[in-house]
Order: C-alpha cells, then structure tokens, then sequence
C-alpha cells in the first residue's frame, strides 16, 4: 500500500529546543515551512491545535491558497464549536483546497488545558461527545435534507448546510488516542488512527486494539495507522547521537529557563493515557529496536509526539519501514529545527522509504499473484508481514 508522509505547520519557529524569533503567527514563516515540506515530498502538514494559539482553520487556508499539491490535516476541539458550525468550516476549506483537507479530531487529555476554553466535562464524557461530534459533521457534509438531531450533548432542529465538501462523500476523519475510551471512538469512526511512537511490539498491540474496536462498532474496514516521531539524523551514526544529546539538553534547559511546559500544561504528570505510556516507555529504557530513544520524551514529560528515532538517513528509513511492516502506512515526523529538519528529512529520507515499500509492494504483488490463497497482508485487517522487524528488549543506558 502506499506510505504517507505527515509533517507540521507551525506558524512560526519555536519548538521544545527554541525559542520563537516573531510573533505568534508568523505569516512568511508558515508558508515557507509548507513550501519546504511541498517541494520535499511529504505529502500533508498538520495544523495544531492549542487553547491559546494562532486559530488553525484560516491559517489552513491561507497555506491551502497558496500551494498546489500539499495535503492538508487540520486540528479541531470539538467544545470549541458547534458541529454544524464546523461542519461548514470544514467544507469551505476542502473547497478552497480543491479536496485535500482531513479532519483531526481532539478529544483532549488535559483537563486544565480544556478547562481554558470551557470545557469542564470528564474525559470519558468528552470522547463520548466526540463520537457525536463527528457523526454529525459526517451528517452536515452529505445530507441533503434538513434533518434533525436530539443527542446526548447537542439538539437542533431543521438544519441543511448550503456549502458541501469538494471531496464526495466528504474529507477524511482524523482521531488518537490509547485509552480504551479512544479505541472505541476511533475504532468507530475514524479513516487514520494516530498513535505517538512507541516501540514496535506495544506499537502491534495498540494496533490490534483498534481493529479488535473497529469490528467492535460493525466496521467491515479498518483505519489506516499512523505512527509519530521526532527524528535525529545525521551524516554518521556517532554525529547523530551527538547532535541526541545536545537536543535532549536544550530542552531541558529551555524548560528550565521557561517552565513552558508546567505553564502549558498547568502540572507535571500527565492525565492522558498517551503520556503516561510514553513516560513508562522512557522508565524502562532508554533504546529500542533500530532507532527508538526516548529521553526526548522523558524531558518533555511525555508532552505529545516526542519520541526520536536517530542515526543515519538509512537507519531512520530502515527503522520506519519495520513500523511500515507491522502495518503503519502514515509516517508523521518532525525534528526541533521545523525547516531545517523538514528539508534534510525529505531530502535523505522520505526517498529511501518510498523506494523500499515499492519494493516490498512489488514483492507481495508478486506474490500474491502466484499464490493468491496464501498471501496475507493484501487487506488492511491482516496479521503483521512476516518480515517484520523483531522487537528487542530495552537497552537501559
């Protein structure tokens, strides 16, 4: 099947490492970021989403003007807005696209962080308002009745949008978590399930969770998988683990001098399931498998995708490809210099990956047509491929 790679669009050029140079919004930044992941060879960027931050949408749109062939993935709370409402601002957007939008949908693992804009409601009850959530935006975009709607968490009567989506039936649906709460909302409803980078074997188990919750919900299909990283790469293996460990004390130091992230977060330990695994994962080692090191993670305190995988192009490709084999055809990445990490990833990365699943597509086409009631691995609801890489144990250093 064909990889996807995602990368990010800042609107300026702080990250955990860096202090931003300008505003919030840095209009020339945010295109030029898009522009270098457009001429790179990823294929979509995602729009973040913070209670704080510059607004997504038009900011979507705004690099949406301005590119040709770059994907869009936009961030959205649902207790932000109502879903009509969103509903409409979705499709306006995948039309001044031309089809290119999907949707992210953010239930929020931070209580303190939703509380900002309004949100008092328990974690369990938000994933349920989500799941309702979505059925009504995937409602708003294809209907072409009024129609009513009397739920748990919305009521209206009456409603029909004048504006539909470019893509028919409508744009894809985004979602993550690893809480069970998540599988289930995800599992039912999503097109991409999104998980943070973990090392393969918990990786193949959070995948069978999502199918197991994807039949759960009467799925005949499976969402696409995808798995996110920080990268480190360099020339040479010893000069990427340099360039490791000056990143891990840059953070720390930034988070020191700033305390950005108790301020971000409002506490140290995180509430959600994502960051408590990741926190577990760096607890019990700091290697895994090729390339997965966590200690960016555990400085960061588990804060989102935060995971590195480092070495050379090839070993960063080759260690994508065994997440690849167990079934993650969406690759999201981002290093701590955004543009600079952007070009060099899709210069001497992205290229190595997209040629070694041509071949292993070619392979199992090959297959396939020479044993067409032995090859497994065709449908998305298959078992891992066999030449899926092993999971060795931590290396704790």
């Amino acid at each position: 099947m064909p990889v996807e790679f995602l990368g990010i669009a800042a609107t300026n050029d702080g990250s955990e490492t860096t202090a931003r140079s300008g505003a919030a919004f840095d209009k020339e930044y945010t295109l030029r970021l898009a522009r270098a992941h457009e001429d790179h060879g990823w294929d979509r960027v995602l729009f973040a989403y913070g209670s704080g931050s510059p607004d997504p949408a038009p900011a979507a749109a705004y690099v949406a003007s301005r590119s040709e062939r770059l994907q869009i993935l936009l961030a959205h709370r649902p207790n932000v807005s109502y879903p009509t409402f969103a509903a409409k601002t979705f499709a306006t957007l995948d039309q001044i696209s031309e089809g290119r939008l999907t949707v992210h949908f953010i239930t929020g693992g931070n209580d303190h962080e939703q509380a900002r804009e309004g949100d008092t409601l328990t974690k369990d009850e938000r994933y349920a308002r989500t799941r309702e959530y979505i059925r009504i935006v995937k409602k708003v975009w294809t209907a072409r009745e009024p129609f009513d709607h009397e739920g748990e968490h919305y009521r209206f009567h009456d409603f029909l949008s004048d504006v539909f989506p470019f893509q028919q039936p409508c744009p894809g649906v985004s979602f993550g978590g690893s809480s069970p709460a998540a599988y289930a909302a995800g599992g039912a409803e999503a097109d991409v399930y999104c998980l943070w980078g973990e090392p393969l074997a918990k990786t193949a188990e959070q995948i069978e969770a999502v199918k197991a919750a994807a039949r759960a919900a009467g799925r005949t299909d499976v969402p696409r998988i995808q798995v996110a990283f920080r990268p480190i790469i360099a020339p040479t293996e010893e000069l990427a683990w340099e360039k490791a460990h000056r990143t891990v004390a840059a953070i720390k130091d930034r988070r020191e001098r700033s305390g950005a992230f108790i301020r971000h977060h409002g506490q140290v330990q995180p509430e959600n399931t994502g960051s408590q695994r990741l926190i577990a994962i760096a607890e019990a080692g700091e290697r895994y498998d090729r390339a997965l090191w966590t200690p960016t993670a555990a400085a960061t305190g588990g804060a989102g995708n935060s995971n590195a995988l480092v070495g050379t192009p090839e070993t960063v490709a080759q260690a994508l490809l065994d997440y690849y084999d167990l079934g993650v055809d969406v690759l999201s990445a981002r290093g701590y210099d955004l543009l600079g990490d952007a070009i060099d990833f899709g210069r001497h990365v992205i290229p190595i990956v997209r040629e070694e699943v041509a071949k292993r597509d070619a392979e199992r086409a090959a297959e396939r047509d020479a044993h067409p009631d032995a090859v497994r691995g065709a449908h998305p609801d298959a078992e891992p491929a066999s030449h899926a890489a092993p999971a060795p144990a931590a290396v704790t250093r």
